[in-house]
């Protein structure tokens, strides 16, 4: 971390221009794009000076927050928002209060946040948007995923079982089984994009 609070992840710094392509081939020109779980904040660093939506980060650590605060002080992006503490397993969240300014929610971003959180914080996000997107709307969910119950590499199985010794409640997660999480909730995944380093953008979009 920075003396201003910036935190800079290495990870977001290799993967960048490959979420940036995958993502502004697909946003929508208009709306709020919901980032949960931001983290350092660099994916609105990187993103907001080239999207037209209004870019709404959110964390649960305080952290987390400040570093976001820290970089959008320093970038100064009118569509670069203030962020907002959200738990993704709340049955409300902060968007979704009334007095809201920012309205719609067209996308919902979030990077590499179920493998490291028990399962129900999956069902919690794919609840939230599935609430809060309209039809059309569209739920980015970047990280890495098993295929048909296997690892795209030997690298993943590695990580799995650094993160399993962690906490036992992570884990990579099964494609299939997050589809089906979305489904429950109205989302269908309709793109599956390749990333750097064996992860991938899964692409859902909301259904009524």
């Amino acid at each position: 971390m920075t003396n201003d609070r910036r935190i800079f992840a290495p990870a977001t710094a290799r993967n960048r221009e490959a979420i940036r392509d995958c993502l502004t081939a697909r946003l929508p020109d208009t709306g709020t794009l919901l980032e949960i779980a931001s983290g350092s904040g660099e994916h609105g660093h990187f993103l907001t000076p080239i999207v037209n939506l209004n870019w709404q980060p959110t964390n649960l650590l305080e952290e987390q927050i400040q570093s976001v605060e820290a970089w959008r002080a320093h970038e100064e992006r009118p569509n670069f928002l203030p962020c907002l503490k959200l738990d993704a397993m709340a049955d409300v969240w902060p968007v979704e209060e009334k007095g809201y300014a920012y309205h719609p929610i067209t996308t919902v971003f979030n990077a590499n946040m179920i493998h490291i959180a028990p399962w129900g914080v999956c069902e919690g996000l794919m609840r939230g948007a599935g609430r809060i997107l309209k039809d059309g709307g569209q739920l980015f969910l970047y990280g890495p995923f098993r295929m048909n119950g296997e690892h795209t590499a030997p690298s993943n199985a590695e990580f799995e079982r650094w993160l399993t010794d962690q906490n036992p409640d992570f884990g990579i997660r099964d494609i299939a089984d997050v589809e089906k999480e979305g489904k429950r909730n109205g989302l269908k995944l309709i793109e599956s994009c390749p990333m750097p380093a064996n992860n991938f953008i899964q692409v859902f979009q909301k259904q009524v």
